[in-house]
């Protein structure tokens, strides 16, 4: 399990720009990845909306904000359109970050069970290292917490 003081596990993605981005990527970087099942859907768009409404504070005080999930680069523009988000959406185009950070699961919805992102954030530090792990994240109030608790801590 990727949890607290681990250092960040090994991954590629996709950013908006179809840039391909890896852990290396972050060095000397402190950032947020919160992991979000789906584009435009409720819970994912409130959640990304609220990262973005707040990411000016994060920003200052030297958190970057990435969200995940397994929408390529076209549906991610169009979500970040439609709402006019101001937070970087990554695309884990082979599923490795999500294997990596241990966010994909067996999920069930009425009745039926099924793979996908389990709702997760990770709050990680300038040496690569996790600060906290937030799973199983319920929408309301949790970038309330996240902020904070950068606010408490010093990256």
């Amino acid at each position: 399990m990727i949890e607290n003081n681990n250092k960040i596990p090994t991954f590629t993605a996709i950013n908006e720009d179809e840039e391909i981005i890896t852990q290396d990527f972050f060095l000397k970087k402190a950032f947020i990845l919160f992991f979000y099942p789906r584009d435009d859907t409720p819970g994912c768009t409130i959640e990304t909306k609220e990262f973005s409404f707040h990411n000016t504070q994060f920003l200052s005080l030297g958190i970057e904000l990435y969200g995940v999930s397994k929408d390529d680069q076209n549906s991610h523009k169009k979500f970040k359109n439609k709402y006019n988000l101001n937070v970087n959406l990554l695309y884990d185009h082979e599923g490795l970050m999500c294997d990596n950070f241990k966010v994909w699961k067996t999920k069930q919805m009425y009745g039926k069970k099924f793979q996908g992102i389990e709702r997760s954030t990770f709050l990680i530090n300038r040496d690569g290292e996790i600060v906290e792990a937030w799973r199983k994240v319920k929408v309301d109030g949790h970038v309330q917490e996240v902020l904070s608790k950068v606010k408490e801590i010093s990256i």
